[in-house]
C-alpha cells in the first residue's frame, strides 16, 4: 500500500514538474521585429579589426523572447552625451524607422559618445536590437551596451555587450566580437537583466571617426 502510494506521489511529481516545464516552454516565442531593405552603396571597403566576428551565411536564428515581451523604447526619449547631434535629432533613434539613408539616422561628434534610453520604469529585458549605420560595410569601435536603475550610470550597472578590447572607452575590456554592420541590425542577448535605463557607446568606425544610430529596440516586460 505505501508502495502504491509513493509510485502514485511520484508519478504526480513528474506530471507537475513537466507541465511546468511545459508551460515555460510555452511561454517563450522568436523575436519579431519589421527589418528594413538591404541598403548596401557603393564597393565594399575591406574590414580588419581584432576580434572580428566571421560573417554569418543565412537568416539569422530564432531568438526566443517572453510571450509578453515588446519594444519597450518605441518612442521613448533619448538623451545622450553629445545633446547637440551634427546631424538628426536624438528622437530618430526610437522612432521605429530603421530605414538607413540620410535623414533617418543621427551622427554623433567624434571620440566617444554614448546615447540613453529612459523605459520610463524598471523591466525585464530579454534583447537589445541596435543599427548604427547599414548603407556600409564597417564596424563601429568600442561598442558596449549596459543597463541600470540609475539615470547617471554610477550605481548597478550592469553590462550586456562589451566588444571594447582595449578598454578605449574606459568601461573596461571586453571580450565579445566586433561585428559588421548589416541591415539585421545587432541582436543582443539582455539575459533577462532588470533596469530602467539603457546606455549605448561607441567610438567611431571603421570609416570615420563619427557615431551613428539608425534605430535602437529594447524588448522586454515592465515590471509589476
Amino acid at each position: 500500500m505505501k508502495r502504491s502510494a509513493l509510485a502514485l506521489l511520484a508519478t504526480t511529481l513528474v506530471s507537475v514538474a513537466f507541465a511546468v516545464t511545459s508551460l515555460h516552454a510555452e511561454d517563450k516565442i522568436p523575436l519579431k521585429t519589421e527589418l528594413p531593405k538591404p541598403l548596401f552603396v557603393g564597393t565594399p571597403v575591406p574590414v580588419k579589426v581584432d576580434n572580428l566576428e566571421p560573417a554569418r551565411s543565412g537568416k539569422r536564428p530564432d531568438f526566443l523572447i517572453s510571450a509578453s515581451s515588446t519594444n519597450l523604447a518605441l518612442k521613448k526619449p533619448v538623451t545622450s552625451s553629445d545633446p547637440q547631434p551634427l546631424l538628426g535629432d536624438l528622437d530618430l533613434i526610437t522612432d521605429g524607422d530603421k530605414d538607413g539613408s540620410e535623414g533617418s539616422y543621427v551622427e554623433l561628434a567624434k571620440s566617444t559618445q554614448w546615447v540613453q534610453i529612459d523605459l520610463g520604469a524598471p523591466a525585464t529585458l530579454d534583447a537589445v536590437l541596435v543599427w548604427h549605420f547599414h548603407a556600409q560595410a564597417r564596424v563601429y569601435l568600442g561598442v558596449i551596451v549596459q543597463v541600470s536603475d540609475d539615470p547617471d550610470f554610477i550605481t548597478g550597472v550592469k553590462t550586456l555587450y562589451n566588444s571594447d578590447a582595449k578598454n578605449l572607452v574606459g568601461q573596461g575590456a571586453g571580450k565579445d566580437p566586433a561585428y559588421i554592420e548589416t541591415y539585421e541590425g545587432r541582436l543582443i542577448d539582455a539575459k533577462e537583466t532588470k533596469g530602467r535605463y539603457v546606455r549605448l557607446y561607441s567610438q567611431g568606425n571603421t570609416t570615420n571617426s563619427l557615431n551613428h544610430y539608425i534605430e535602437v529596440e529594447v524588448w522586454g516586460t515592465k515590471a509589476k
